[in-house]
């Protein structure tokens, strides 16, 4: 069998953005049976080191996350600058924003998926780690995030 160009096919991750994290957080807990979860704050840009289109900026989110298995729910709230989620937020509404694979080679993935004609929209790091979002949305109709953990 072939190795996935990811290295992986497990999907980790379904991202939402949201407008009111608190709200629809508690929606999720009560309709799942599941406990509150605890509402983080990312990083801001010194530590994080977030660029969008190319460009830094001050994105920051609240995050609330939902395991469900092999799959979390990450709910996510900008509260600050430009930013993938902003954007997509304001144009669509709560939504899905993206589906995660953790993988291994943040620098060759992206290179393989750009050659693919799936850019980078959005990277940043995170303590243990860093993301990338890449804009599939016109071949997969879906952004794709690569997390790598250390």
């Amino acid at each position: 069998m072939n190795e996935p160009a990811l290295g992986t096919n497990v999907v980790t991750q379904v991202g939402i953005v949201v407008r009111d994290i608190e709200a629809k957080a508690k929606a999720w807990s009560e309709i799942l049976g599941l406990p509150m979860p605890t509402i983080l704050i990312t990083d801001a840009y010194d530590t994080a080191r977030t660029e969008y289109c190319g460009r830094p900026t001050p994105a920051r989110a609240k995050l609330a996350f939902f395991n469900l298995g092999q799959v979390a729910v990450e709910l996510i709230e900008p509260i600050d600058g430009p930013s993938t989620w902003k954007d997509q937020l304001e144009a669509q509404g709560d939504s899905i924003h993206h589906i995660a694979f953790v993988i291994k080679g943040m620098g060759d993935k992206i290179a393989y998926l750009t050659d693919k004609g799936v850019p980078l929209l959005q990277r940043g790091e995170y303590t243990g780690g860093r993301y990338a979002y890449m804009d599939g949305t016109a071949q997969l109709g879906a952004i794709i995030e690569l997390l790598e953990n250390d």
